[in-house]
């Protein structure tokens, strides 16, 4: 992406907002220029906001927020931006919640996927992050959010308690990341995207350790991609959990679910 090359004297017109956003590869630049328009408070703001997504920072981030399964989602910078394919995880774990439900959201992030379960379940969330985990307590309840290494901050009493744990991890292969977009791989911490050489190691990790946390009827949700369902399957099936894949064509999504035995 370029600088922009306007007179930072004059106002800023929809038009040349609108191109300067095209010029810097922004795909959407005409929906871009419109949000950024609408929430910007005044036009000094605006520049300087135009200036960031000119230089690669992720526009949610920019403006605050996120649209999420029909939340607006707080979003920080240094914390991973909710993608909306991450919707069909969410679309598959309210099918799978019963009246009382007890659902955790591992490596939550910004807490996105809790915060689309609250008005079905009980949510609690975790995340190694302490960026990450100062922006999940501004979307869900702050005592339920925890800070540690995937299941070790989360209350004893919940072991053996958990209807269904949503792990979205990182997945994209080491070797991957160089080619992922500029915004992600440089303003998302490296740690919420490298999913180690097969972009699996954090979900061989949450499988194996998900198993005294779950109901005897529990399920384990994870995103990954469709390439890697198999494998993500089998590492489940290898845990003792049934597994099946849930492909959502229309979001581009892949969800693998792994089923208590109970």
């Amino acid at each position: 992406m370029t600088a922009p090359d306007d007179d930072p004297a004059a106002p800023l017109r929809p038009a040349e907002l609108t191109a300067q956003l095209r010029r810097a590869g922004c795909v959407y630049a005409e929906d871009e220029a419109r949000l950024l328009r609408t929430e910007a408070p005044d036009d000094d703001v605006l520049r300087n906001w135009v200036r960031r997504r000119v230089a690669g920072e992720p526009l949610e981030t920019i403006v605050g927020w996120a649209e999420f399964h029909g939340h607006r989602v707080v979003v920080e910078p240094g914390v991973f931006v909710p993608r909306r394919r991450t919707e069909a995880l969410v679309d598959v774990a309210r099918g799978l919640v019963g009246p009382g439900a007890v659902v955790v959201d591992l490596c939550c992030g910004s807490g996105a996927i809790g915060l689309a379960l609250t008005d079905v379940a009980t949510v609690h969330a975790a995340d190694v992050d302490p960026v990450a985990v100062a922006c999940a307590r501004r979307n869900l309840p702050p005592d339920r959010v925890f800070e540690g290494d995937l299941f070790d901050p989360l209350p004893a009493e919940l072991r053996g308690r958990v209807d269904v744990v949503c792990a979205n991890t990182p997945y994209v292969p080491s070797a991957a990341v160089a080619s992922m977009p500029r915004e992600a791989r440089d303003s998302e911490p490296r740690g919420t995207l490298d999913g180690g050489p097969d972009g699996l190691d954090v979900q061989r990790r949450v499988a194996v350790e998900v198993v005294r946390w779950l109901t005897p009827t529990g399920s384990l949700l994870v995103e990954t991609s469709a390439a890697q369902a198999d494998a993500a399957a089998a590492i489940m099936r290898a845990s003792g959990l049934r597994s099946r894949i849930h492909h959502d064509d229309e979001r581009d999504a892949t969800v693998v679910i792994g089923s208590a035995q109970g």
